[in-house]
């Protein structure tokens, strides 16, 4: 996800300080994407050096407060305005490691496919329980991390749906007829010699 663009959306409505950035960002997510005090900072100095946020004198508690600047503010708005592209296949782990696991001598892929949907249900389980935890009504923040965490339910409800078709099609596969060997390629008639004719036996004779 774009920590950069959630940090300015953030900035957009107040100046903040990093504490206050990242007690923010966690409290939308709900806690679901924990970030690193030292990333925020990072960003913020990546953001100053590129125009987007200025940061202020620090004030009676020693803390720089970071607003943001015009240019910023536009970035904000084409980051909201820009669908995320979905046209380049990103790296899934579970996939890769189920894609070299059918393809390794040795491994028990049955074993693999039941230890990650012990671990996806695990987690669906938590996000479920996370989910009832809050209340929707309780205003827009609440509302703002429920929405991260159905994001994160139906992750895993696919997961398990793909972990299903793949423990299927690998069945069929170690349940289908292995491919009949090719015959070996039949050797050449050996070519016969043609029985002679009478004329050919009087020319013989004749020598």
């Amino acid at each position: 996800m774009s920590v950069k663009h959630a940090l300015l959306s953030l900035l957009a409505q107040e100046p903040m300080y990093g504490y206050q950035l990242r007690a923010e960002f966690e409290s939308r997510t709900g806690a679901t994407w924990p970030l690193n005090i030292g990333q925020v900072y990072t960003t913020l100095g990546r953001l100053e050096r590129d125009g987007l946020v200025a940061a202020d004198e620090p004030g009676a508690d020693g803390q720089h407060h970071y607003r943001i600047t015009d240019d910023g503010r536009t970035a904000v708005l084409d980051w909201f305005a820009t669908p995320v592209a979905r046209d380049q296949a990103r790296r899934d782990e579970v996939a890769m490691k189920f894609a070299f696991a059918v393809t390794s001598p040795g491994v028990d892929v049955g074993a693999v496919l039941q230890a990650q949907r012990r671990a996806t249900m695990k987690a669906l389980q938590d996000y479920t329980r996370l989910k009832r935890s809050g209340d929707p009504a309780e205003g827009r923040e609440e509302l703002s991390w429920s929405l991260v965490v159905d994001s994160l339910i139906f992750a895993a409800e696919a997961e398990i749906r793909w972990l299903d078709h793949c423990e299927a099609r690998v069945r069929r596969y170690a349940a289908a007829p292995a491919a009949p060997a090719a015959a070996p390629a039949a050797a050449p008639p050996a070519t016969r010699a043609k029985p002679a004719t009478g004329a050919e036996h009087a020319e013989e004779a004749a020598r």
